[in-house]
């Protein structure tokens, strides 16, 4: 028999409303990848969190190589060889890579002082021992967000980590970070190292795991190996019924422009130009889509047209309106919806209840307030209760839920809810399912299309082309802060959009495209 690393057993955590884990069993075997799959909410990180010490299980025992442990806390776990590399990274961005590692545990000269240069050595050995080419005097903060995960992997095996929990891995990463990634634990698993994946990504669990353990709505449905079931069989396994993983469109019949952009140039928060003279429109009943790698000014493109920076030159309208000048509230009230690519930071405000972030774009209009500004609580928590039904947000503890207990998709699906109840014209959608799982991605796709479907004009920003393709009526590419092309659907593949993202041109395109 192969010797096993960890094995759970009947491990139940209870949080006040929900059962998060209802009497699991897992069992991960040495030198494997492991897969834990599963809707958003359905357990997986909690499940994690109690191997890796941050909760303390309600029932059930833990066993590492054959011994029962009790984890108290994540010291506990790293003892113990445990290492877990967080979805959202615990860094100190104004620390170096080597400073960042070694928190909690810095080694002194004999005089007292930090002995950084035997530290930096250290970590370039394991840098280069894992492939994983990180500079050990960078600042955290003048680095990409992949390579600020590769610290955090530095993190756990500088402490000598023989079991890696990766949670949700991917969820922030580009297409590209997403293959090196996947090549990192694959050396991981060569050199000897056992690693549990959270994800609800299909394609990755098939591209690297070994085997897979599917969760569903806190209890275990099954373990599998990955080389014998198919993708639509993991998502019906996670889901519960048969995913489609394209959706279903009409042919798009644009009307008026609703937003136009023109010639407008937008620098980033450090004053560097980031978005150089774009023109383009959305109309009503179309989705537009940008494709583009990250940093090539998509985000500095949708704070512009959202307020959040300003512009450099150039007009943008909404319906005819200019609103280039306008705040951000005022470009709300002229008819911009705004589903942000980072949820949490710009989407909801994390320590209010669900019902008070449903309203927090409108609480100073009826019904939700009275003449004299007073909130109408009855009016909030019903209108709460019809979004959470018709959207399926699972909170947990209803309209009063705080949104930072709720799961990434849950949050997701409470944000989208929020914006098309509020009837927007433009919809500005930025990385809408970074994160999801399949359900959820079907689900936000859907709705996506629904809007369209209902006349509303649709910018979409997504580094995922699948999304890209299976989404947009037209796409229009960005690279190095330009547009590369305008084309119609179907005018261009993945591998040329792929090209052009990375700043080739296509040979031809048609002038109607571009408008």
């Amino acid at each position: 028999m192969e010797s096993v690393a960890i094995e759970l057993r009947g491990i139940t955590k209870i949080f006040p409303g929900v059962v998060a884990n209802d009497n699991v069993d897992l069992v991960v075997r040495e030198n494997e990848v492991h897969a834990l799959l599963g809707e958003n909410g359905a357990g997986k990180s909690t499940l994690m969190s109690v191997l890796f010490g941050i909760y303390d299980q309600d029932h059930g025992t833990i066993h590492i190589r054959g011994k029962e442990v009790q984890i108290k806390d994540p010291n506990a776990a790293t003892r113990l060889g445990i290492g877990m590399v967080h979805q959202h990274f615990k860094l100190v961005h104004n620390y170096t890579v080597t400073e960042n590692i070694i928190l909690g545990m810095e080694s002194t000269h004999r005089l007292g002082m930090l002995d950084l240069a035997t530290a930096e050595k250290r970590v370039k050995a394991l840098s280069e021992q894992y492939g994983l080419k990180v500079n050990p005097c960078d600042r955290i903060e003048d680095i990409s967000v992949g390579m600020q995960q590769r610290v955090e992997i530095l993190k756990t095996l500088y402490r000598d980590a023989n079991i890696l929990i990766f949670d949700e891995p991917s969820a922030v990463l580009t297409p590209q970070e997403i293959e090196e990634l996947m090549d990192i634990i694959r050396r991981l698993r060569d050199e000897g190292k056992t690693v549990i994946l959270i994800t609800h990504k299909l394609k990755e669990i098939k591209e690297v795991a070994d085997r897979c353990t599917v969760l569903r709505r806190g209890k275990r449905i099954d373990t599998v190996n990955v080389a014998d079931v198919s993708e639509e069989n993991l998502a019906e396994m996670m889901v519960g019924r048969a995913v489609k993983f394209d959706i279903d469109r009409t042919p798009a019949t644009p009307g008026k422009i609703f937003l136009e952009l023109n010639n407008v140039s937008i620098k980033n928060s450090r004053g560097i130009p980031a978005v150089k003279n774009i023109s383009l429109d959305v109309r009503s009943g179309e989705v537009l889509g940008i494709a583009g790698v990250d940093g090539n000014g998509q985000t500095e493109l949708i704070y512009g047209i959202t307020g959040m920076l300003p512009l450099e030159t150039g007009t943008i309208t909404v319906n005819g309106k200019d609103i280039s000048a306008l705040s951000i509230k005022k470009r709300i009230e002229a008819g911009i919806g705004h589903i942000p690519e980072d949820r949490q930071r710009h989407g909801l405000v994390m320590n209010f209840s669900l019902a008070e972030n449903f309203i927090i774009k409108n609480y100073d209009k009826p019904p939700y307030s009275s003449a004299l500004g007073i909130l109408n609580n009855d009016i909030m928590i019903s209108h709460a209760d019809n979004l959470i039904t018709e959207y399926d947000i699972r909170s947990g503890g209803g309209p009063l839920t705080e949104v930072r207990n709720m799961s990434g998709g849950n949050q997701q699906k409470a944000i989208i809810a929020r914006e098309i109840d509020l009837s927007p014209d433009v919809l500005i959608v930025a990385q809408p399912t970074r994160g999801l799982d399949v359900g959820a991605i079907e689900y936000i796709r859907k709705r996506i299309i629904a809007e369209r479907d209902k006349g509303r004009a649709i910018l979409l920003v997504s580094f995922e082309l699948d999304e890209i393709m299976n989404l947009c009526d037209r796409i229009a590419i960005i690279s190095q802060g330009e547009i590369a092309g305008i084309f119609n659907e179907g005018e261009v593949d993945e591998n040329e959009i792929g090209f052009m993202m990375a700043g080739s041109k296509k040979k031809k395109q048609t002038e109607e495209t571009v408008t």
